[in-house]
């Protein structure tokens, strides 16, 4: 088994770079396959790509809250759907370190690349109080990665008498639960975003995380053997940085590749070079202004998380708004490169389209929903209640 634990942020960021050239080479070949590819999922534990925010106890590189952000927006440049589980299987190591101490041992002893797949719609699980533990069933969408995962984290709302009690993110081997291949998508096709379902199965409470534990600071039961700054960022109120990461490194590719083909290319009916058009210089003017702004909002939102401990909810309402204002830019630079690049865009062996198809894919996620991330913080910047234990 090998250990990350002397691998800094700057020989990550080199790792990631390396394999961009890699992931754009085979991301039809992603696409085709509906999921991580194996290769590829080699060639990431290989880099300890997964492992960027696992405990340095565990032989992870436990680099700044940040890396999540750029290592994952750098691998997206290359393919987004690779890069988004790279930013979900990976934040799942920094969950994990959340959990009680004889959990994490009982993952990462026995394999340290072990990866976690997940899942985190609350109210797509039910569970009930049980000796010990918890009696948990329901049915999960979007657990990306999973065909790759011996793990899953799948959300639950625990009840009593029909009242919500308790919100726990719940952690189950694969025997506990069947995969339903649902994952017919028009974009990120390659996660392998499939259904999760499991049927009154017991669930201890050490893998049962308490989320309103993990609302900032060392709260949480991990905190016995995690104390470090990283441990100390909430999870719920940070969860869509992981994922949003993956956007802005699509938005990048797709400038990139743009202007890596106007550059030389020559109007097939004019004759005329494409560059020298005026209305195509201000568009790529416009969708890097984009670009640069989204990465701002997002990196520095993250900075927050990382290095402020206490954050009130206002706050973190704020910084999750930022987050997801972000991923709507660079949606935006996309469909601006996207409405001037011409008819070669319809070719699926150009790859504007894919990522095209997976900002538009991306932007539907409930966490980039920008009325909901918006009204939650305009209510409370209004002096208005917002009410989320988990947050």
């Amino acid at each position: 088994m090998s250990s990350f634990s002397e691998v800094g942020y700057d020989e990550a960021m080199r790792r990631a770079r390396e394999c961009v050239p890699v992931l754009l080479e085979r991301a039809q070949k992603c696409e085709d396959a509906r999921m991580l590819l194996p290769e590829n999922e080699k060639l990431l534990h290989e880099t300890g790509l997964f492992r960027y925010h696992q405990p340095k106890r565990f032989g992870g590189m436990e680099l700044p809250f940040i890396a999540v952000v750029d290592i994952v927006a750098e691998l997206a440049r290359g393919c987004p759907s690779t890069a988004w589980n790279v930013g979900n299987l990976g934040c799942h190591h920094w969950i994990l370190a959340y959990y009680e101490p004889e959990t994490q041992h009982e993952v990462w002893d026995a394999n340290p690349d072990a990866l976690i797949a997940s899942s985190i719609a609350l109210a797509a699980g039910r569970g009930r109080i049980a000796k010990g533990g918890f009696t948990v069933s329901g049915r999960w969408p979007f657990s990306s990665g999973v065909d790759n995962s011996g793990w899953n984290m799948l959300a639950v709302t625990v009840y009593e008498d029909n009242t919500a009690v308790d919100w726990r993110l719940c952690l189950v081997p694969k025997s506990d639960y069947k995969v339903i291949d649902t994952w017919y998508a028009m974009g990120m096709v390659g996660t392998g975003s499939k259904d999760i379902e499991v049927k009154e199965i017991f669930v201890p409470e050490r893998r049962a995380l308490a989320l309103a534990r993990c609302r900032g600071g060392l709260e949480h039961p991990g905190a016995a053997l995690n104390k470090g700054d990283l441990f100390k960022v909430p999870l719920v109120g940070a969860a869509g940085h992981p994922l949003s990461a993956t956007a802005l490194g699509a938005a990048e590719g797709a400038y990139q590749h743009v202007v890596n083909s106007f550059k030389t290319r020559m109007g097939t009916y004019t004759g005329a070079k494409v560059a020298d058009f005026q209305a195509v210089q201000i568009r790529i003017a416009r969708a890097r202004a984009l670009i640069d702004g989204a990465r701002y909002l997002m990196r520095e939102s993250a900075l927050v998380f990382q290095n402020k401990e206490k954050l009130e909810t206002e706050e973190k309402l704020r910084l999750r708004a930022q987050n997801a204002f972000a991923v709507h830019q660079c949606h935006e630079a996309v469909e601006t490169l996207w409405a001037c690049y011409g008819a070669n865009a319809i070719y699926t062996r150009d790859p504007l389209q894919r990522f095209q198809r997976d900002l538009q894919a991306m932007k539907q996620h409930f966490s980039f929903n920008f009325d909901i991330a918006g009204a939650a913080f305009g209510t409370v910047a209004l002096g208005g209640k917002y009410t989320n234990p988990t947050l």
